[in-house]
């Protein structure tokens, strides 16, 4: 069997960058029982020798790879306060760390460290990072106190392509939900039965609606981290700057563009995860009940 590079099936995909993401190997039994012929495929295409990914596995997973992360970061975060009257959201700490060097962390260990933060509010706090992260590129925001974060977008978009996009203020608590492979653009996403947060509607795997609340079998709650791919990230390098410049653009939230107002040029799917992997602080009181430091 001949497998072209940039076209391994799903199940093909899955499989190899489970191979190659995971260590120590994953059980050769438990991959003999639920993967067989697929293992048999890979190998005869001589991706995979005696269950270990070869290095021409490796090249076929190259065009699947992240290459950058993008972080949007040029927010007030107000509802945050007071704590955020003299620093940006995400680089407030929790338990001491900041909030977004668990999510730079992440990325370095999934092999990902070209790095560029958006940023506005309080912007020269940021070089901070410097010390320990000197890899990072920022991207100013001069109307982060004019515009909603398609701004930030507007900024970054010449380095979407094969990127993960992050809310910068998110508290990661797995990292390993960050991978080093996507078969295709898609959403981080939370299945729920109901939702008043923003939410997606999703069917067959794909996002069909975003809204805020719902409820149903097909209701996933969005978090704000993303992955897309090349050819979205030209097309969304595209789309931000013909939205923006819309009646009434500025006011968008960046993600908008690819789930809302030019939804029919992309297929964005959702990769699961989980209410223990990730948390949403958006106001002091959800701060305090996460780090008792803060209840004084």
């Amino acid at each position: 069997m001949n497998l072209l590079r940039k076209h391994l099936s799903r199940k093909q995909f899955d499989l190899l960058a489970a191979l190659a993401e995971t260590k120590p190997a994953l059980s050769r039994r438990n991959l003999e029982k639920t993967a067989g012929g697929v293992i048999e495929e890979l190998a005869e295409a001589g991706y995979v020798k005696d269950f270990t990914v070869t290095k021409a596995g490796l090249a076929a997973l190259e065009p699947y790879e992240v290459k950058r992360a993008v972080f949007i970061a040029a927010g007030f975060g107000t509802r945050l306060a007071p704590i955020t009257f003299n620093t940006p959201k995400p680089l407030v700490r929790v338990h001491g760390i900041r909030i977004i060097d668990r999510l730079i962390d992440a990325c370095l260990e999934s092999g990902i460290s070209e790095i560029y933060i958006v940023r506005g509010y309080l912007a020269e706090l940021f070089d901070q990072l410097l010390y320990k992260y000197p890899m990072i590129k920022f991207l100013e925001n001069p109307v982060y106190n004019e515009a909603n974060n398609i701004s930030s977008s507007m900024v970054a978009r010449s380095v979407l392509a094969n990127a993960y996009v992050f809310e910068a203020d998110l508290l990661l608590l797995n990292p390993k939900i960050i991978k080093k492979y996507h078969y295709t653009s898609d959403f981080l996403a939370i299945k729920k039965m109901r939702s008043d947060d923003w939410c997606f509607r999703v069917v067959d795997g794909r996002i069909v609606e975003e809204k805020v609340g719902g409820e149903g079998d097909d209701i996933w709650q969005m978090v704000g981290i993303s992955y897309w791919n090349e050819s979205d990230g030209r097309k969304l390098s595209r789309d931000i700057a013909e939205v923006y410049a819309d009646l009434g653009g500025k006011e968008c939230y960046w993600e908008q563009v690819p789930l809302v107002y030019r939804k029919e040029n992309y297929a964005v799917e959702v990769q699961e995860c989980h209410e223990e992997d990730i948390v949403e602080i958006d106001t002091f009181k959800e701060l305090k009940a996460v780090d008792k430091t803060y209840d004084v």
